[in-house]
């Protein structure tokens, strides 16, 4: 069954890791993250934006939004420097 592209929607995310240049070991998180069907981008700073940004579509579509701690959980996979930063 084929899902008409209105009711779709891709999200490309980037991310990457900068120094600060406070500290030599300190990085900072950067990225982010483009609705595809829009061209909406929002740049960000903080790993929780990601899924706000998402969250935002998915309610527009009628699903309940219990728990946007996934995502976040997910993105600690990255790297073990972003999990003290989470």
């Amino acid at each position: 069954m084929d899902i008409p592209e209105s009711k779709v929607h891709s999200f490309v995310v980037k991310v990457w890791l900068e120094d600060t240049g406070d500290e030599p070991a300190r990085v900072g998180w950067h990225g982010y993250i483009t609705h595809v069907p829009g061209g909406e981008r929002r740049y960000l700073k903080n790993p929780n934006d990601v899924s706000d940004f998402i969250a935002r579509y998915l309610r527009e579509m009628g699903v309940k939004v219990e728990s946007e701690g996934r995502i976040k959980r997910c993105l600690k996979r990255f790297s073990p420097r972003l999990t003290n930063r989470l």
